[in-house]
């Protein structure tokens, strides 16, 4: 078992409630700032410990509150590459990549040597961080840590400071220096891109508490409640009361929606994600919402237009329907203008329950 987490806390605002069992090496954890992410990284590390539970990796107990069991975190063969990268400022690139070894100092020397070629720092070796760019400084980091060889590497919000290229670029470089690390690896973010592209198995967190957890394309294409939908990027979400199998009044849109599918027991929210609507000029079909523009956003590759739900019998204000279109669909509506419609494809519509979320 790669990874087996059961384990309790209580902070100050909630309490971390962790539940994780799964065989995959590549993990992320998705959620909102504050949610337990980190907090769930430093029990993994020893920095932090659970008030009860067991937290075991690669066969090994790190901890197990009923027999006693709280490894240090020197004796935890866990590396954990901190946001800031956690350089010792006064070494220099190969000092602080072989601060962690223990041994003979030719066998030190020699691994030092190996991570320095490994990870493109040759010619680098006497600098200070100071001298260092963003991501020769998170080589450095990932260096000192594959070094020792440990046998989980947490990584919280590596990317958290960095400007979206510079991210994107680090990513994938970050990806390709993982390739032929056997070991567990574990990301935490509050950014579904890193997420889905680095992890094969996604946590969704809320509050200390696992709101989802699978295969992350599966959890992307379906969330299954609102925290995670939100989470993982869909824009609109609306309460439903749900009529029979086939028919559901979508509130905070303020429509009728009825399906092909039967409508699953415990619904109480649909989402829709904003670039999967169909646009129809002319009659109003079904599932259809009136488009009537509040606002719009230009980028350059996308435009982002905000609407207004339909006016449900004077409610007050819902919030504004989003519907992203993508550079390759200007086209169209340049030639044939605004839809009238916009239709909801029944195959995309994700059926959520609230798992307490307070919708």
């Amino acid at each position: 078992m790669a990874l087996c987490i059961d384990i309790e806390r209580k902070l100050e605002d909630f309490a971390i409630e962790l539940h994780i069992d799964t065989d995959c090496r590549r993990i992320g954890i998705l959620g909102a700032s504050g949610s337990g992410k980190s907090m769930t990284l430093k029990m993994i590390a020893g920095i932090e410990r659970p008030a009860r539970g067991i937290i075991q990796a690669d066969g090994q107990v790190l901890f197990d509150s009923s027999k006693g069991v709280n490894l240090r975190p020197q004796k935890r063969s866990v590396g954990y590459l901190f946001q800031n990268y956690a350089l010792f400022p006064a070494m220099t690139v190969e000092q602080n990549i072989g601060a962690g070894l223990r041994g003979k100092k030719e066998d030190m020397r020699k691994r030092t040597g190996e991570m320095i070629e490994r990870f493109g720092l040759t010619g680098l070796e006497k600098r200070f961080p100071g001298e260092l760019s963003g991501g020769q400084q998170q080589r450095t980091a990932l260096a000192r840590i594959m070094a020792y060889e440990p046998k989980v590497i947490l990584l919280d919000e590596p990317y958290a400071a960095l400007d979206m290229f510079l991210r994107d670029r680090l990513q994938q470089e970050l990806l390709d220096m993982l390739k032929g690390y056997e070991g567990t690896v574990i990301l935490v973010s509050h950014n579904r891109d890193e997420i889905y592209r680095f992890s094969e198995y996604l946590l969704v967190m809320e509050r200390g508490k696992i709101k989802a957890s699978g295969k992350s394309s599966d959890i992307f294409a379906k969330p299954g409640n609102i925290t995670a939908a939100r989470l993982t990027g869909c824009k609109n979400i609306s309460k439903v009361r749900v009529l029979d199998r086939h028919h559901m009044e979508a509130v905070d849109f303020g429509l009728m929606l009825h399906t092909q599918r039967e409508i699953p027991a415990g619904t109480e929210a649909i989402g829709f994600r904003a670039h999967e609507f169909v646009p129809v000029w002319g009659r109003r079909q079904e599932n259809c919402l009136k488009v009537q523009i509040e606002s719009l956003a230009e980028l350059p590759f996308e435009k982002q237009y905000y609407l207004r739900a339909e006016n449900g019998g004077g409610q007050e204000k819902r919030e504004p329907v989003c519907w992203f279109v993508q550079k390759d669909r200007w086209r169209e509506l340049e030639e044939k203008g605004i839809p009238d419609y916009l239709k909801f494809k029944e195959e995309a519509i994700l059926f959520l329950d609230s798992m307490m979320s307070g919708l």
